[in-house]
């Protein structure tokens, strides 16, 4: 087996097996919870730029298909587990993990402690950090820490341009119509456009490129801003855009990076988390109802935005309320404009390996679409009476 090195920016250095491609890269190593869905979060543009550690232990046991990809390739910059599987049982595999790391290009590492890796993410946070194997494992530790120390942090970076569609298109409705949804593609899932088009949404899947003109030139019912990696604070267009949107009274709905855009186009600041939330089993309650529902999630940053009461738009739109919070640490999960016709959540509510706690979301934004439009029906004005009769 080929020797590999997983090195955090702190000089912690772990010593494993190549895994996947061989060589090296270099990300923000993050950890992510989910037990099942490895194909789904190889295959999230959100973990674009990450070196994702997987807790859960052993990986690769399912393969890989064709049928639970969230697009067409990985997006991870690195992958380490603890123990993949040496063989594939599952009836839909059509490969194994291992041949689709290499054939994509993704290096990795195997055989180390995912455990100990995570705890030192939670205890420092976040880091900058890099796999090494294949002759860049020969590299001295001090030489690895240095390439890992010249790498860019996240913080600052706007990775929209490397994850959107290059050009528009469209997935039908697969319901009865109710409209086109124009949906700033920021690094979306397969999933979440299935969602849509299942409630009688024509998607209309936009480059992030896009100016409000072209968004209004397709005459949709609805806008949407899907997930996405980056920091929210360098995406100051897709802000601009979103405020023309919700000034041009468009019905609204985000989801995590959509979410904290939302935060910022209402005149909200947006922050780094420590370590982020990775993985398909966070707590989030929903303010209004009481109602705790476990969720998917993948972000590292977040909007400050004041819990437990109703607040002015800093930028303008009215009032705004946090509508969920995270159960574990207090974090801001939704929002909820009350005098225009827009929300957001900080998870996934798509979640195709699951949970689907929160996937009634969807229907929420049709049916705030289907009343918004019943309220704007025209009105027939019968003809002015004849005095002269």
């Amino acid at each position: 087996m080929t020797a590999a090195h997983l090195v955090l920016e702190d000089g912690t250095r772990y010593t494993g097996r190549a895994y996947g491609a061989e060589g090296r890269t270099l990300g923000e190593v993050v950890f992510a919870t989910g037990m099942t869905g490895y194909q789904e979060t190889l295959t999230d543009p959100s973990y674009a730029g990450q070196i994702v550690v997987m807790t859960a232990p052993h990986i690769g046991n399912t393969g890989v298909n064709d049928e639970d990809p969230e697009s067409s390739r990985i997006w991870v910059s690195g992958y380490v587990v603890r123990d993949p599987s040496r063989v594939v049982s599952n009836h839909r595999a059509t490969g194994s993990l291992d041949d689709q790391l290499v054939h994509d290009g993704v290096v990795g590492i195997s055989g180390i402690d995912t455990r100990a890796v995570t705890r030192r993410l939670r205890d420092a946070g976040s880091m900058r950090g890099g796999v090494f194997s294949g002759p860049d494992a020969a590299l001295s530790l001090d030489e690895q820490l240095a390439i890992v120390r010249a790498a860019a942090g996240m913080a600052g970076q706007n990775l929209s341009s490397e994850v959107s569609t290059a050009d528009g298109y469209i997935v039908p409705a697969t319901a009865e119509s109710i409209g086109r949804v124009a949906v700033l593609d920021l690094g979306v899932k397969t999933s979440t456009l299935n969602y849509l088009a299942a409630r009688g949404f024509d998607v209309h899947v936009l480059p992030q490129s896009v100016t409000l003109d072209e968004v209004l030139a397709i005459e949709p019912v609805a806008a949407f801003f899907s997930n996405g990696p980056g920091d929210p604070a360098a995406s100051d267009a897709h802000v601009e855009l979103l405020q023309g949107i919700l000034r041009a009274d468009l019905p609204f709905f985000g989801i995590c990076f959509g979410n904290q855009l939302l935060g910022r186009a209402l005149g909200f600041c947006t922050y780094k988390l420590p370590f982020g939330h990775r993985g398909i089993n966070q707590p989030v309650v929903d303010v209004a109802t009481g109602r705790t529902e476990i969720t998917s999630h993948n972000h590292g940053f977040a909007v400050d935005a004041p819990i437990g009461v109703v607040t002015e738009s800093p930028a303008g739109f009215g009032r705004v309320e946090v509508s969920h919070v995270n159960l574990n640490d207090n974090v801001v999960e939704g929002l909820n404009a009350l005098d225009i016709p827009a929300f957001s959540v900080q998870y996934h509510p798509e979640a195709a390996a699951g949970p689907h706690d929160a996937n009634y979301l969807f229907d929420r934004f049709r049916d705030l679409v289907i009343s918004r439009n019943e309220r704007i029906e025209p009105v027939e004005i019968s003809p002015t009476e004849d005095t002269h009769a």
